[in-house]
């Protein structure tokens, strides 16, 4: 281990871009590779998208939450960068790409159509105090992408397993049920949390929702995922057990898929609820008696279907599994990058106003650990990953990072009401919800005995409709806050 840094914590939040999000924040700093002047690689201003023989150009302000949700699938992606028509040939190249397609992909969705261009346009740093300060007192990378060209769940696995299984789309609840049921989704290689257990090391997931994504994974239980409190009083306690701390949101509204009331930043949820929990988290180790020996990162899992202009480059595919295994519904080879992400590198070993570009995706965070605790990569897409740790360039801790952050943007209203219930016939099987599903089914699991196990997966397997989802995760997730209520902070 690395004696400089002892613990690293990772935050991931969702669906934003690089370019929504900070292309408009003129940051200056200095080159993490050169030490010269450098300027974020943002927009200028003139990049555009043309759809229905209109130019649509980037601009700002962007609305603090979006009125629908933009697509981004790997459907959606891949019109979003190769344009209106491209086709992906099953266990082929990705076609050419010239970012032209995100106009025309969010016109196809439902309600968009009035104002296409909303896709275009980017905050400004006053919308996002608490993004913006944390990239001047740190390192913010400007070529961080998302895993692959494709949603939540997949890229989210790769994050903690260098791979997804294969997995290139949304599951459904047939494929949800199929995850093993009480073991859960399993990769060839395992997961960092498997790699980390062979190890003298501790590690603890956190989260503001009931059902983290991480709690669809294999190997991970109830007694492993501690509450967003929780979190808050371990870490200001003089002995932290946990080296690799990796901290989920608050989904919002699961059930009709708006996310609503959440602090995911999801497109449909107010992003202001994004940054008070960045703010949270980063003043909690802040103060905390871990700060001189921290690592923070600060990500979003994939890009949401907003504009960015950075063309994804290559990537190396995990090489765990082969196109047209089980899960690889499209034949992607994962052999490109997703779409730009933001990516904030916190330490006090780390000097201020440093701007790195170099290429780094999701398993760079894998990476890091990797090399800080003695770790074998997971795959071939992690061995080949940069890690951030040349970044913690300071031989001593700073003594003059903020201890307190900005508020979020002024008037920031109170997490908005869960959407009216979907219609009595509306399908489960859209979006991410087979997925949260299942991570209520493990949590069910758990919580239940062994003789109503039967009944519960029959009673999952029958959910056809959103409502019957809505019913059945309510009910757990009053299980879960019963539980967490009687469970000691920490363990």
């Amino acid at each position: 281990m690395t004696a400089k840094i002892t613990n690293v914590f990772v935050l991931m939040l969702e669906n934003r871009s690089f370019d929504h999000m900070l292309g408009f924040s003129n940051l200056k700093g200095t080159d993490a590779v050169t030490g010269k002047a450098t300027s974020i690689d943002g927009l200028a201003g003139t990049e555009s998208n043309t759809f229905n023989n209109a130019t649509y150009k980037v601009s700002s302000p962007a609305d603090f939450a979006m009125p629908v949700d933009p697509g981004h699938e790997f459907p959606d992606v891949l019109e979003q960068l190769a344009g209106v028509g491209a086709q992906y040939p099953s266990g082929g190249a990705y076609p050419p790409i010239n970012n032209g397609g995100f106009v025309a992909s969010y016109a196809n969705v439902k309600g968009a159509a009035s104002d296409p261009g909303e896709i275009m346009k980017g905050y400004t740093p006053a919308q996002l105090p608490v993004m913006n300060a944390l990239a001047r007192a740190f390192a913010v990378c400007d070529h961080w992408h998302s895993a692959l060209p494709g949603p939540t769940w997949p890229n989210r696995f790769f994050a903690v397993a260098a791979s997804s299984g294969g997995l290139d789309h949304s599951p459904s609840t047939p494929q949800m049920i199929e995850w093993e049921t009480v073991d859960g989704f399993s990769f060839p290689n395992g997961t960092i949390f498997q790699a980390l257990d062979r190890l003298p090391f501790g590690w603890r997931i956190f989260s503001q929702d009931e059902f983290p994504v991480c709690g669809a994974l294999k190997g991970i239980t109830l007694s492993d995922i501690g509450s967003y409190d929780a979190f808050l009083q371990a870490v200001a306690m003089p002995e932290y057990p946990w080296v690799f701390t990796f901290i989920e949101p608050n989904y919002g509204d699961i059930e009709n898929g708006t996310y609503r009331g959440g602090t995911s930043e999801h497109p449909m949820d107010d992003v202001r609820h994004g940054e008070a929990l960045i703010k949270s988290t980063y003043e909690a180790i802040r103060n905390s008696p871990l700060w001189n020996t921290s690592l923070l990162l600060v990500l979003w899992d994939e890009h949401g279907g907003f504009y960015d202009h950075v063309v994804p480059p290559a990537a190396v595919a995990p090489g765990d599994t082969a196109p047209g295994s089980k899960y690889n519904q499209y034949g992607f080879t994962f052999e490109r990058y997703g779409v730009r992400v933001p990516a904030l590198v916190i330490s006090p070993l780390i000097p201020a106003n440093v701007i790195d570009h170099r290429l780094y995706d999701h398993t760079s965070m894998l990476a890091s650990v990797e090399q800080l605790f003695g770790v074998p990569p997971l795959t071939q897409r992690d061995a080949q990953a940069s890690s951030v740790l040349p970044l913690l360039s300071l031989s001593t801790p700073r003594t003059d990072a903020p201890t307190t952050l900005p508020n979020p943007a002024s008037a920031m209203p109170a997490p908005a009401p869960s959407a009216p219930p979907a219609p009595p016939s509306a399908s489960v099987d859209s979006g991410n919800l087979p997925g949260f599903l299942h991570v209520a089914m493990r949590n069910d699991l758990q919580l239940s005995p062994p003789a109503q196990h039967p009944a519960i997966v029959a009673r999952v397997q029958s959910i056809q409709t959103r409502p019957q989802a809505a019913q059945y995760i309510g009910e757990v997730r009053s299980k879960v806050r019963a539980a967490r209520s009687t469970r000691s902070a920490p363990r």
